[in-house]
């Protein structure tokens, strides 16, 4: 699935290394097509609950899926 710049997303899986878990939002900020039999991937900026900036991170894009409007 492509994902249009500064939509939100969720991650699909825990990044321990960044301290972020599944489940966790970010916007997207850059793609990143990836070579050929490679996954795109996407540059990710990860807020906390009052806006702050947490990370800058960049996933493949089987790491991150759309929101959905029953998540809270």
């Amino acid at each position: 699935m492509k994902y249009e710049l500064f939509i939100r997303v969720a991650l699909t899986e825990d990044l321990p290394e960044r301290n972020l878990r599944r489940g966790d939002v970010a916007t997207v900020v850059a793609s990143h097509p990836g070579r050929p039999g490679q996954e795109p991937g996407y540059s990710l900026e990860v807020f906390n609950a009052v806006g702050e900036t947490v990370d800058v991170v960049t996933g493949r894009e089987s790491q991150i899926e759309p929101l959905t409007a029953d998540e809270l």
